[in-house]
């Protein structure tokens, strides 16, 4: 039985002046605004796709990410309609479900670059403590000169293009296709497990076998990771207790909710405090938390003890001959903020 073409329609629209992409090329804005301004979402991400010339867009495959916040669920389904819409060869959509995605722009990059892809979008948070929840549409680390194509375009757009009727199915691992009108290929989603594709990478970054020993040999050490229900939970589980031989108690709060819990997952001692009071007894000799999309990240010693981020930093160049990664390709640098201590230094 042949299926029924989907149809492509373009929707009539008003251009808003507020969209202006910052911060590393995204858009951060209140959820409320995204969900409460009329195609407010649609029309920035229309901007985006038209910012890229229609050839380019037809030979290109967009990365969509998340860090599983409330509301992803919707916008990645409308990027993907848009995506389809608007000549896009095929996203390699990454949901926010129990198998984790690479929200952060590294892990976008690494799953989309094993698969040949170009991440064209990607979403990032924001946890201003006195803010409502904060959703991002995160280009990349665009040039200035490309951001600012995105907004001139955001000013006098009319109209975008979008497949309403367009369903992928964001739990289902694998390739979906769709007929679309008008398009003489099908529309092919691709959804992947970013975990395992991680997993692989850091197997060749890391003596696993030296950790595992660590963790499960004579001398062990007892950690404690807290995921703070963000999607860094299902890497957390699979990496450290499934792979390294960590006890399952090792990890909590893995699982990803769309509220994070209803605690800010900001790793720090103010929110993290269940990790805290678990290593101040004296259990634990290592305990981390991470932030929403894992690419922040808090340590405590034994007995709470914290490890300054830049101290860790320092640690890590300090051992550089126990990372196999680095004894390989050999070190160009380090890289940190301007507040940091002078501990690299040392």
């Amino acid at each position: 039985m042949e299926r029924t073409p989907i149809p492509v329609l373009t929707v009539q629209t008003a251009p808003y002046e507020d969209q202006r992409p910052t911060g590393g090329g995204g858009l951060r804005r209140p959820t409320a605004l995204f969900e409460s301004q009329r195609n407010y979402l649609p029309n920035f991400v229309q901007s985006l796709l038209s910012s890229v010339d229609l050839r380019d867009r037809q030979g290109c495959t967009m990365v969509v990410g998340s860090d599983g916040r409330y509301f992803s669920k919707t916008a990645i389904e409308i990027v993907v309609q848009m995506a389809a819409a608007n000549g896009v060869s095929g996203p390699l959509a990454l949901p926010p479900s129990p198998r984790g995605l690479p929200p952060c722009p590294h892990r976008l990059l690494l799953a989309g670059g094993k698969r040949g892809a170009v991440p064209r979008e990607c979403r990032e948070p924001s946890f201003n403590k006195n803010d409502p929840p904060h959703f991002l549409l995160l280009t990349g680390p665009a040039p200035d000169i490309v951001s600012d194509k995105i907004y001139q375009i955001s000013k006098t757009l009319e109209e975008y293009a979008i497949c309403p009727d367009l369903r992928v199915d964001l739990s289902r691992l694998g390739r979906q296709e769709f007929d679309l009108e008008n398009k003489f290929k099908p529309f092919r989603v691709e959804i992947v497990d970013s975990v395992d594709i991680y997993l692989n990478l850091l197997r060749n970054i890391f003596d696993f076998s030296a950790i595992r020993n660590l963790l499960t040999g004579p001398n062990q050490i007892k950690i404690r990771i807290d995921a703070m229900n963000g999607v860094m939970g299902p890497y957390v589980r699979r990496i450290l207790c499934d792979e390294l031989g960590a006890p399952a108690n090792s990890a909590i709060n893995c699982i990803p909710l769309e509220d994070f819990g209803g605690q800010p997952p900001d790793p720090n001692l103010t929110y993290a405090t269940a990790l805290l009071e678990a290593m101040r007894g004296g259990e634990y000799g290592f305990g981390a938390a991470f932030d929403a999309d894992g690419d922040r990240y808090m340590i405590l010693g034994q007995n709470g003890f914290f490890v300054n981020a830049s101290d860790s930093l320092a640690i890590i160049a300090a051992h550089l001959s126990c990372i196999p990664y680095f004894c390989h390709m050999g070190v160009r640098g380090f890289g940190r903020s301007m507040p940091t201590s002078t501990a690299l230094d040392k």
